[in-house]
């Protein structure tokens, strides 16, 4: 299939925007080379400098009716699932879609550069995909996003299947290389693992990871005497927990990673990781690399190491802690303070893994002639190269398809939210918004990358009690956790069975034996087989799976959590 295409090009010359759907014309001719029936890449040589903005491979697919389409999102928070033909891919949200709102939503997600269609039977999907006939599956998936992201497109209305090129910002003088496109036929891990074969993915050095992060108890509020005592109530699980990580709340500042907040941790952070490798666990730590708070030391003083904006100011990543710039690592006095930070933080300081979050923020902007893939992509190898191989990388916040291969374990859903039923602010937000009903969802349709991506780390679970208490001398005031004990136990099932980082942010010294059992049983490598999965109605979801050579359905409502387990006679 993959020789059979409609070429189609947009692109700039001189200002002016113009498009084509030739392969050969006055400003560029096209290169492309099919083999093994499974394999096209696809090159484009300027006759003439021309700005590249978007490239597209459209083909006539015939979609069944009983079709369904998986979307991959953008990042390891947007929403990526399996499709029919009935259903509608949402963007931004009610209120988001509008400014001033929009230009806080449109930071984590992909709309500022992809539009998204107003009708049912339309979707998209990064890097890779595939379209689902029964037990059948066509896959489609981008080898490598160093030239740009790769963009399947899906039109279940007009039986076609595209697959286009975010080059946007990319201005060619010579040859460009723009496709590697693979393709398989089979069944689920069949072609999953047939793909990642084709991409000469190396195996996770670490298989299976459990243990503690703090943020979902304490968020940035955490201090000294928190972490010692959480960490001595590890000690109930004996040898079942293998790491121990601390989360934003320890520096002055984001960016300022090195300036550690004395009142808070008056010891330091190397006294911190003493303490957790004392205990026998691997210590983590949290860092935004790539971000750089307004207020900070860094943002304050090195103002030509920010990304600008077309406008020349400093651009926004996100806009937490009262907003975050972009710290542009193609600067070189930028790189050498960002090695810098992670040398005193591995070497000097002694952790083992950094969870390195808001990564997407690198990429927002396109510059020195470089795509936001080709951005990305570079940025993931510079992290690798800052941390060394032999210490683990956990991304988040990041799009997937650059950290294939370079991240020890990835984030692949939202965050959590303290409430297991959606918020009322739901309606009014983006694709990569808190939603504990979301990063369910993910966690169980991007299972495949599993083991052959990287780990997949599908976020917290829930076991502490609902009802904190101020008699505790370390209490800080926070959310109240809304989650039945039902529902605590369905999102731990879950994780284990799609997952294998498996974390929790409860002082587990305050456990009771039931909660101290069930977190030990989360906490071993699942036998469970995962058949299959899939949506029966618009909040019910069934997972099919093998226990000991025994079928089994999960039949649970994502909405409410409400679940049964049926064995399949």
């Amino acid at each position: 299939m993959l020789d059979k295409f409609k070429f189609k090009i947009w692109y700039k010359l001189n200002g002016q925007n113009l498009s084509s759907e030739k392969t050969d014309c006055e400003h560029y001719e096209m290169k492309w080379n099919y083999t093994n029936n499974n394999r096209l890449t696809l090159s484009i040589l300027p006759k003439t400098p021309i700005e590249l903005i978007r490239t597209s491979l459209v083909y006539d697919y015939k979609y069944k009716d009983s079709s369904k389409v998986f979307v991959n999102g953008y990042q390891s928070w947007s929403t990526s699932r399996e499709y029919r033909k009935g259903d509608m891919q949402k963007g931004l949200m009610g209120l988001a879609k509008y400014s001033p709102i929009k230009k806080i939503a449109a930071l984590f997600g992909d709309y500022t550069f992809v539009e998204y269609p107003k009708r049912a039977g339309v979707f998209h999907s990064f890097t890779y995909g595939y379209v689902k006939n029964g037990d059948e599956l066509y896959f489609i998936g981008s080898l490598t996003e160093r030239q740009g992201f790769t963009i399947i497109w899906y039109d279940m209305n007009e039986n076609t299947l595209s697959i286009d090129k975010d080059v946007e910002g990319v201005i060619i003088e010579n040859e460009y290389a723009l496709y590697d496109i693979y393709t398989a036929e089979g069944g689920y891990n069949e072609v999953f693992d047939k793909y990642f074969i084709a991409m000469n993915i190396k195996k996770p050095k670490k298989k299976f990871m459990c243990g503690y992060t703090s943020w979902y108890n304490y968020f940035g509020k955490i201090t000294e005497k928190i972490i010692l005592r959480d960490l001595e109530g590890m000690s109930s699980l004996g040898d079942k927990a293998d790491i121990f990580q601390i989360d934003d709340g320890y520096q002055s500042a984001v960016g300022d990673w090195t300036i550690v907040d004395k009142e808070k941790f008056p010891s330091g952070m190397k006294y911190i990781a003493d303490k957790i490798h004392s205990n026998g666990y691997l210590a983590g730590i949290w860092l935004a690399p790539f971000n750089a708070q307004r207020t900070s030391k860094v943002a304050n003083e090195h103002v030509d190491w920010l990304v600008k904006d077309k406008s020349g100011k400093p651009a926004l990543g996100n806009f937490g802690w009262g907003g975050a710039y972009i710290i542009d690592f193609y600067n070189k006095e930028a790189a050498e303070y960002i090695k810098s930070f992670f040398h005193t933080v591995v070497r000097e300081w002694g952790y083992d893994m950094v969870k390195l979050d808001f990564l997407y923020s690198e990429c927002l902007h396109p510059r020195y002639n470089k795509s936001r893939g080709q951005i990305m992509c570079e940025a993931m190898d510079f992290l690798r190269e800052c941390v060394g191989e032999d210490k683990f990388i956990l991304g988040c916040g990041v799009p997937l398809g650059p950290c294939f291969g370079v991240v020890d374990f990835c984030r692949i859903s939202c965050d959590v939210d303290l409430s297991f039923m959606d918020k009322f602010y739901i309606k009014h937000a983006n694709q990569e918004i808190v939603r504990t009903r979301m990063a369910i969802n993910n966690t169980i349709f991007r299972r495949h990358l599993n083991g052959r991506a990287f780990v997949n780390d599908p976020d917290v679970f829930f076991l502490r009690e609902n009802d904190l208490t101020d008699k505790d001398p370390l209490f800080l005031k926070r959310g109240r956790l809304k989650f039945t004990w039902e529902q605590k136990k369905l999102l731990a099932k879950i994780n284990n069975m799609c997952g294998s980082v498996l974390f929790v942010s409860d002082n587990i010294g305050d456990f009771e034996k039931e909660q101290l059992d069930v977190l030990k049983d989360a906490f071993k490598p699942t036998k469970l087989q995962v058949l299959d999965a899939e949506y029966v109605s618009e909040d019910d979801i069934v997972i099919t799976y093998m226990d000991n050579k025994e079928m089994y359905r999960l039949e649970f409502n994502i909405k409410d959590g409400k679940s049964k387990t049926v064995k399949v006679k």
